[in-house]
């Protein structure tokens, strides 16, 4: 007896503390994206969490705290996978598409609550929104994982990178804990409450040390020696190989070519080199037009500005124009009076 009163206990707490976390999270100061993620998923967790305090040591639990933490249970995966995404953004922020998967699975499971409510369809939530509920969550585990193996030289130092191992590995304890729940339902509570109590403690470090609990990509740039080497390498690859004259030439298959990460190649680019993949290729392309103007008179337009790897006449003359301040015409008519 003892023991079950412990447990509620500490259960209890877990929820509760998540709760406050995760509203301090939101509005405490200037938030970032990801901070606002993890708030959310805080939230999801402690929702989860309550919910399963009450079926287990109350009787009689009601119908919108049953339907409140199982829909929860389905927005836990995703909560993480979009802390994740934003925290190893180098934006902070979602890209559009991100918020249409947002929007998709929250108008989903806004549906779900309005067309089967919990009081009426008791059945169906326990038989199959649990199933779903669980498989998504792991799913989501799955992608995430794998998102941090893929991007782990984006990983941060320190707590915030802490912060991400263990936010990731506290839900892949939690799920397992859920999913075996007919061997381990009475560490449940025990692990959320750690889970929640862990965050707190990080929090709590990261406002005595005046950081944001959630550090920003973008501020973690690549040291300017190492960057300059990798830049000079780029350049040396787009020269030898001429890549800039394969119209088709993406951001993808320049990093693969190059032997870095897509994601390291675009922070070279923007951060380093200030400049975007485009405007980067643009500039080999535009060079290469200006010899074939000089070496080949009597050539159009048209067939140099294709022959230099431009898709369109629109993005070649704004190119152009850009560097030099006028059309190619009327470059290659100044160069030939000159001449």
């Amino acid at each position: 007896m003892l023991n079950e009163h412990l447990l509620f206990f500490f259960s209890a707490l877990g929820a509760f503390n998540g709760l406050a976390l995760a509203l301090y999270l939101w509005f405490a100061g200037k938030t970032s994206v990801a901070q606002r993620a993890l708030s959310v998923l805080i939230l999801m967790v402690s929702v989860r969490t309550g919910k399963s305090v009450a079926f287990y040591f109350l009787t009689d639990t009601p119908a919108p705290v049953m339907q409140a933490g199982l829909t929860a249970c389905l927005l836990i995966g995703p909560a993480l996978y979009f802390f994740i995404r934003t925290s190893l953004s180098n934006r902070g922020a979602l890209p559009s598409f991100e918020w249409g998967h947002a929007a998709v699975l929250l108008s989903t499971t806004l549906a779900l609550n309005i067309v089967w409510p919990y009081h009426e369809h008791a059945a169906l939530w326990h038989a199959v929104v649990v199933r779903i509920a669980n498989w998504l969550w792991l799913l989501y585990l799955l992608v995430s994982t794998a998102l941090l193996v893929q991007q782990r030289h984006r990983l941060p130092s320190g707590s915030a990178r802490r912060l991400l191992l263990a936010v990731t590995t506290g839900l892949w304890l939690i799920w397992l804990a859920y999913f075996t729940s007919g061997f381990t339902s009475y560490i449940v509570g025990a692990l959320s409450f750690s889970f929640v109590l862990y965050l707190c403690v990080v929090v709590a470090w990261a406002w005595r040390q005046g950081q944001a609990p959630v550090e920003p990509y973008q501020d973690r740039r690549i040291a300017q020696a190492e960057a300059e080497a990798e830049l000079q390498t780029l350049a040396d690859l787009m020269t030898s190989e001429k890549l800039y004259l394969d119209p088709g030439l993406t951001l993808a298959r320049l990093s693969r070519r190059l032997g870095v990460p897509q994601a390291r190649l675009s922070q070279l680019l923007n951060d380093n080199n200030g400049t975007s993949f485009k405007q980067y290729v643009a500039r080999f392309r535009v060079d290469e037009t200006e010899r074939l103007l000089l070496a080949q008179p009597s050539q159009t337009l048209e067939a140099i500005a294709e022959a230099a790897g431009f898709q369109s006449m629109s993005t070649f003359y704004a190119a152009f124009k850009k560097a030099h301040g006028c059309t190619p015409a009327l470059f290659r008519e100044r160069y030939l009076t000159v001449v």
